[in-house]
């Protein structure tokens, strides 16, 4: 059975903890296997401690839906501690902010993949940490979609936004301590750094595998399912194509009124796609791109966990998407993610030139093998930061 790092600290043990004035960077996802969160577990093993909390994108309460939909700082109302919104008229914390901590305990759900923000928003913390002296200590937790597969092109620096920062793939592989560590090291942020591992894990287990429930995140990362599908799917979000905001199955589902089920799948029969099934429907959002209107897509169903490839799956979508429907595919324009004048799908595939070779019809496969070697060297560069078998 896996042990979570807020799980290891709630018993207590940590003699380098007692006395120092504690902050918590964590949402309402941050529960033991018993479902008490986090903030409770703190208090009871170094009571009067805490005088904080941060909370990271979508809010404390994950209640916030959709990029650059912000929320404010507020009161808990079960501790009276202040909450310093870190998604909201800031994304980096004040130095002020940290005046009252000593040490800034992290835990977050992170998900596997480059994009998703809240590993972009505990750099922000360690570059702050390192200015004021506070020391950071990440309460690790599994990579829910594994730490055995890694998966897409290496992030360009002129792609660098609030969706990535690191040169990592989209699929990078890593737990948030271990991603925290490579970042505070490449970055050169050089903070008083510690993660508190994960006890029983191994690199090959996905959720499922670690005994623990699933507690979302995030609104649209309601499910394990969802997981395994984003560090593709999410391509989307720099598009006009649902992916299926506002239904019961966000990730799951593509689609657009324009789409035809036989010609998509035609164009990609000549794509290998393990590990999956695209299931052929309809839908209709109740929010966000197509409201209101029934949209022709897939369900994207996971056959086989270790074959199935999100990133490409997804990418051979885009290009067939492309190439059959220029008069009515679009990219979606700036704003995303408080960038301002950058496209979002360059921000999002991390590299405008992987954009434009799938735009001029070059195979997804074939960029594939373009990027074996940077991705051998990234998880080189790895190994310095490996907490787990």
């Amino acid at each position: 059975m896996v042990a979570t790092g807020i799980e290891r600290l709630g018993r207590g043990g940590h003699p380098s903890l007692v006395g120092k004035r504690l902050g918590l960077l964590a949402n309402q996802a941050s529960t033991d296997r018993h479902f008490v969160h986090g903030r409770d577990l703190v208090r009871a093993a170094y009571p009067g401690q805490l005088t904080c909390l941060f909370s990271p994108q979508h809010g404390f309460f994950s209640e916030k839906q959709d990029n650059m939909i912000e929320s404010g700082h507020g009161i808990d109302a079960v501790t009276g501690l202040p909450v310093y919104s870190l998604y909201g008229e800031t994304r980096k914390p004040y130095p002020s902010m940290f005046a009252d901590i000593d040490v800034l305990l992290v835990d977050l759900i992170d998900v596997g993949t480059r994009v998703y923000t809240f590993i972009w928003t505990v750099v922000h913390c360690l570059e702050v940490a390192a200015e004021t002296g506070v020391k950071v200590v990440v309460l690790d937790r599994p990579n829910p979609i594994g730490g055995h597969l890694v998966e897409g092109n290496i992030l360009r620096p002129d792609c660098a936004s609030f969706v990535g920062r690191c040169a990592i793939p989209m699929r990078h592989g890593l737990t948030l301590g271990e991603l925290a560590l490579l970042c505070n090291r490449e970055l050169a942020i050089d903070a008083d750094l510690e993660v508190i591992r994960a006890e029983g894990w191994r690199r090959h287990m996905c959720f499922p595998a670690i005994g623990q429930p699933w507690v979302f995140p995030s609104p649209n990362m309601p499910s394990f399912a969802t997981a395994l599908v984003y560090p593709g799917q999410v391509v989307w979000e720099g598009t006009n194509i649902s992916e299926g905001r506002g239904t019961t199955l966000p990730f799951e589902l593509v689609g657009a009124p324009f789409l035809d089920h036989r010609q998509l799948l035609d164009t990609l029969r000549t794509t290998d796609l393990p590990g999956c099934i695209l299931r052929p429907l309809r839908f209709e959002p109740t929010s966000g791109k197509w409201m209101g209107q029934a949209c022709a897509g897939f369900q994207i169903h996971v056959t086989d966990i270790d074959a199935f490839r999100p990133y490409r799956t997804s990418l051979a979508l885009l290009q067939a998407l492309f190439r059959l429907y220029p008069g009515q595919f679009a990219y979606k324009q700036p704003p995303y993610e408080y960038e301002f004048e950058r496209l979002p799908m360059d921000l999002i595939i991390g590299d405008r030139a992987v954009r434009e070779h799938l735009e001029a019809g070059t195979p997804v496969v074939e960029l594939e093998r373009g990027w074996h070697q940077e991705l051998d060297e990234y998880q080189q560069r790895c190994r310095a930061v490996l907490l787990y078998d």
